[in-house]
């Protein structure tokens, strides 16, 4: 009884097997149908993106894609695919324009804009601006990519800084370029400059305790610094709680006070640097709590010109606030092979609920794959700006 059980549980068993491999064999015979069938309907498709060439028509004709997708929704049997059918004809026609968009990118009808091609940065003779006083980070920045020589000269505000290079007061501006804290401010006035970004360099943060001579940590009351430079160093004030914090704005800053106070009783929170600046004894060195903490800094310039062998973009677009919008815009990067490093939003002053996505992905603007992508997204996007190729 048991070896027949046993027979009939493989007869079965052998049986599903069996059918898994016809039901297999008809799945494939289906898609080589689906594949016939698309590339049939994708030469149809490029019939029309020449069509739309010779008469100027627009790509995207979003009135007829709903009234597709209305009429092949009617078509279905089973109501539980109706939503995959829509999803499905949705990615069909969004390929078929991603198609169209490289043809018009092919023919004369190019989005691309003039810009100027260089070898490289002439670091020697220029000027350069940045935000704070000598010692802070900024400052750090500039001097490593220009040299300690540069011509350069400091402002108050960020928005100072792009109003130099805007004016031609300064051939470059260094201005930090991460999401901490009021830093975001730096994307904002990026978008709303026509400044483009050229270069990218970044600066390891690394706070040290700095004081006047002969400072006994022992004997401080007082510690300067800026918001974030006490947050960084948490653990290393948390064993000095009987001290005073008072916020700066910035660390390069809190130096310059204790050398102006000549107080031994104040030390700063600031980088090395700022300790040879002010001429102040390094108490204390990498207090900070994180050892990989570290900040990009961009080089923009009022000019369109880009370094010949340029590995990043960056743009920023605003999309609608309906579903699938920033997917679909994204959707043009994927497509054309292209790798996307980051993506930062930011909320559009004035209206709620929308947004501006910043984007950096490799790739030059001599890279046909780039061009096809930044064309996709300006036909798709309510508006989009290249802010640099570096």
């Amino acid at each position: 009884m048991l070896v027949y059980a046993m027979d009939y549980w493989i007869y079965g068993l052998e049986k599903v097997m069996l059918d898994l491999g016809e039901i297999r064999d008809k799945i494939d015979g289906i898609d080589r149908q689906l594949v016939d069938l698309f590339e049939e309907r994708m030469q149809l498709c490029t019939d029309v993106a020449k069509y739309k060439i010779e008469t100027g028509k627009k790509v995207l004709d979003t009135d007829r894609e709903k009234a597709k997708i209305e009429a092949v929704s009617k078509m279905v049997k089973d109501p539980k695919n109706v939503h995959a059918i829509d999803d499905l004809f949705s990615q069909i026609m969004a390929n078929s324009r991603k198609m169209q968009y490289r043809l018009l990118e092919e023919t004369t009808q190019t989005l691309r804009e003039p810009y100027e091609a260089i070898d490289e940065i002439d670091k020697k003779n220029c000027r350069v601006v940045y935000q704070g006083v000598p010692g802070a980070y900024s400052y750090i920045a500039m001097r490593r990519f220009f040299g300690k020589d540069v011509n350069n000269f400091a402002v108050p505000t960020w928005r100072d800084a792009m109003e130099a290079v805007k004016n031609g007061e300064a051939d470059y501006a260094v201005l930090p370029n991460t999401t901490a804290g009021c830093v975001a401010d730096v994307y904002d006035l990026i978008q709303e400059y026509d400044n483009y970004i050229i270069a990218e360099t970044f600066v390891k943060v690394e706070h040290a305790l700095l004081g006047l001579e002969g400072t006994d940590i022992d004997k401080v009351t007082t510690v300067y610094s800026h918001p974030q430079g006490f947050m960084q160093c948490e653990k290393f004030l948390s064993k000095h709680k009987d001290w005073q914090q008072i916020s700066q704005a910035n660390t390069a800053g809190s130096a310059k006070k204790v050398l102006e106070e000549n107080d031994k009783t104040h030390v700063a929170i600031a980088s090395e640097e700022a300790a040879e600046v002010y001429n102040l004894s390094v108490l204390a060195k990498k207090i900070n709590d994180l050892d990989n903490n570290t900040t990009r800094f961009v080089i923009v310039t009022n000019t369109r010109k880009f370094v010949k062998n340029a590995k990043k973009m960056s743009i920023v677009f605003e999309t609608a606030n309906e579903p699938g919008t920033l997917y679909n815009l994204l959707s043009h990067i994927i497509y054309n092979g292209l790798n996307m490093n980051k993506i930062e939003s930011r909320p559009i002053e004035g209206r709620p609920w929308e947004y501006r996505f910043f984007i950096d992905f490799e790739g030059n603007i001599d890279d046909p794959a780039v061009m096809n992508a930044l064309r996709g997204i300006q036909e798709e996007a309510k508006a989009i700006k290249l802010l640099g190729n570096y």
